[in-house]
C-alpha cells in the first residue's frame, strides 16, 4: 500500500468519514472508495459490485475477480425510547456490535446513570429530545414504553425521517391501537406496516433478556441482511 492511501485513511479514521479500501489482490495495488466519488479506470468495470458492498457495509472479494473490498462505517445510530428493564439487557448485548446508542426517557427515575453507566441519555420527552440528536434513513429506533404519550411521538418523527428499522413493543392489540392512532395522524398504510410490531424475533422467551435478545437479533438481521 503506498504511503498516501495510507496517509488518507488515517486521516479519514480520524474524521469518523465512511469509506472502504479496494485492492487488487494479484498486484497489491489498493485505493479508496467513498460514496459518489469516481472510481480509477481499473475499478470502473467493478463500480456496481463495489457500491453494493458498500451500502451492505459487508466486506470481500468480488466474484470472478481478484478485487477486495473492506469496509469501514460509522456506527449505525440506535435510538431506545424507554429506559424500562429490558433495555438494560439491550444495552448490554449491543455494547459488542457497531452500534451507537442512545436513551430517550423523560422519566428521570428510569434513565439515570446508575441504570445506564457509559451511556447517553436524553431526559425528554421525544419531540424535544430529537432536537439534540441528527438522525436520517440509517438511522434505528426501539420503542419500549407502552406508553401512547412517549412512544407514539417517537414512532412518527422515525417514519418522517424514514428510519431503516422502526419496532415498538408490545401486544398485537397494543399494535392495533397503536397503528389506528398513526393512520388518525395522517401516516399510510405502507408507512406504518414498515414497522416491527411486536418488535421481535419469535425465539418464544417471554423474560425480559430473552425478549431484549430476541430484539437484537432483529435488529441486527435488518441492519446486515439485505
Amino acid at each position: 500500500m503506498k504511503l498516501q492511501t495510507l496517509k488518507s485513511i488515517i486521516e479519514k479514521k480520524k474524521n469518523k468519514s465512511e469509506f472502504a479500501i479496494i485492492t487488487n489482490l494479484s498486484t497489491g495495488e489498493s485505493e479508496l472508495f467513498e460514496k459518489n466519488k469516481p472510481l480509477s479506470k481499473e475499478m470502473e468495470a467493478y463500480s456496481n459490485k463495489i457500491n453494493e458492498f458498500f451500502k451492505n457495509k459487508k466486506n470481500g472479494v468480488i466474484e470472478n475477480s481478484e478485487i477486495f473490498i473492506e469496509t469501514y462505517v460509522l456506527p449505525i445510530k440506535v435510538i431506545v425510547v424507554g429506559a424500562v428493564h429490558i433495555a438494560q439487557y439491550l444495552v448490554d448485548y449491543a455494547k459488542n456490535l457497531n452500534f451507537e446508542i442512545t436513551i430517550i426517557d423523560p422519566r428521570g427515575y428510569f434513565a439515570s446513570e446508575q441504570r445506564f453507566p457509559d451511556m447517553k441519555i436524553i431526559n425528554k420527552w421525544p419531540d424535544e429530545a430529537f432536537k439534540e440528536i441528527e438522525t436520517n434513513e440509517n438511522t434505528a429506533l426501539i420503542a419500549l414504553t407502552h406508553d401512547p404519550k412517549i412512544d407514539d411521538p417517537a414512532l412518527q418523527h422515525a417514519l418522517k425521517k424514514k428510519f431503516y428499522f422502526i419496532g415498538a413493543l408490545g401486544s398485537k392489540k397494543t399494535h392495533e391501537n397503536r397503528c389506528q392512532r398513526l393512520k388518525d395522524s395522517g401516516f399510510s398504510e405502507k408507512e406504518i406496516n414498515s414497522i416491527h410490531g411486536p418488535i421481535g424475533i419469535k425465539l418464544g422467551g417471554k423474560s425480559a433478556p430473552e425478549i431484549a435478545l430476541s430484539i437484537i437479533a432483529q435488529l441486527v438481521a435488518e441492519t446486515y441482511i439485505k
